[in-house]
């Protein structure tokens, strides 16, 4: 079974991050209910202008603290934290579009918690996943692309045996594992690293699951990584 391994060198620069994971397997992520998706992202566009109430966008605690992080290790010109993208989207009144069920799920609670959240397709991952820095040489086709890619030496990077599959720790995800409605088996995850929001992060989890289970089916499973506990079996 593969696992999700967090190396030595990402705790050696975030060593108060937790990252709260979802693995769902058996579920129907190809059931459409577009005005209900709709619907859940319009709510969770509204829910978010409370992270918006400073004139500056960029001085938004849940996106400083993340511009912040993004300076400790080598990114990407330009690169954001997941977040960050969202919420200028609804600053400018860009409403975030349904996709599949699995991502309009978790784009609602990361605009609802205002925690970056994303997900895999663990049926496309070859060998363990592990949360690391990148050694520069990984193949990464982006989202939207065709043409590689690969993250700087030193980048924080979720990867398999075959590659990157997002960049610059949450910025951009890879065409290989994303999710799609034909995806049986996910691994979804939410990210922290503002040791302040320990409640709301694991409200954000919890809640995350109990949407997924009901609305997709399956079985749904929650575990919680961080210093102390580096390493879960994901199944597959």
């Amino acid at each position: 079974m593969p696992r999700f391994i967090i190396e030595d060198n990402f705790w050696s620069i975030f060593p108060h991050a937790k990252i709260g994971t979802v693995i769902c397997q058996g579920i129907d992520n190809s059931i459409r209910d577009v005005e209900y998706y709709e619907k859940l992202l319009q709510n969770a566009e509204t829910e978010a202008h409370k992270f918006l109430s400073l004139d500056e966008f960029s001085s938004q605690p849940v996106i400083s603290v993340w511009r912040e992080a993004f300076q400790k290790f080598k990114t990407k010109k330009g690169a954001r934290c997941s977040i960050e993208a969202l919420l200028k989207r609804v600053k400018n009144g860009n409403h975030i579009g349904t996709i599949n069920p699995l991502v309009d799920i978790y784009n609602s609670i990361s605009l609802r918690y205002g925690l970056p959240c994303g997900g895999e397709d663990i049926d496309t991952f070859l060998g363990d996943i592990r949360l690391t820095q990148a050694n520069g040489n990984e193949p990464f086709i982006p989202l939207g692309s065709d043409e590689n890619a690969s993250p700087y030496e030193g980048e924080i990077v979720y990867k398999d045996d075959g590659g990157a599959i997002c960049r610059c720790w949450n910025w951009r995800e890879a065409l290989r594992t994303m999710l799609t409605e034909d995806t049986k088996n996910a691994f979804l995850c939410i990210e922290l690293i503002d040791e302040k929001r320990t409640d709301e992060f694991y409200k954000a989890l919890k809640e995350l699951s109990i949407l997924v289970s009901h609305h997709l089916g399956g079985s749904v499973r929650t575990e919680m990584l961080d210093l102390n506990y580096r390493e879960i079996t994901i199944g597959g």
